[in-house]
């Protein structure tokens, strides 16, 4: 079966960095487009990243471009969101979440559109 693991969440002061973790497995990981979405309280899940492991194409979020990146460690079945600069609006729980469609990343942000989803991880930013 498909399963997603994220980590890397934690408290952090404004400015600082974090990296979180997607590990995955069950599936054909060089075939699908894993994404980062983000809710926090009384707000909706937003996409703010996404990748595909077939060709490498990214996408982010104007609120997180140029602060935060997004790899993927094909052989580890890994991916991975490396933020910088973060602001106490960072504050969310941030999911992993795959699509068979390798190439949906920047095409589509609607959480229905990806089928597979981690438990989430907690990041809080502090001012």
């Amino acid at each position: 079966e498909v399963q997603l693991v994220e980590s890397g969440g934690g408290l952090v002061q404004a400015g600082g960095s974090l990296r979180l973790s997607c590990a995955a497995s069950g599936f054909t990981f060089d075939d699908y487009a894993i994404a980062w979405f983000r809710q926090a309280p009384g707000k909706e899940r937003a996409g703010i990243s996404c990748i595909s492991t077939n060709d490498g194409t990214t996408h982010y979020a104007d609120s997180v471009k140029g602060r935060f990146t997004i790899s993927s460690d094909n052989a580890k079945n890994t991916v991975f969101l490396q933020m910088n600069s973060l602001k106490p609006e960072d504050t969310a729980v941030y999911y992993c979440a795959a699509s068979p469609h390798w190439n949906i990343c920047g095409t589509s942000d609607y959480p229905g559109d990806f089928g597979s989803w981690g438990q989430g991880t907690q990041v809080t930013v502090s001012s």
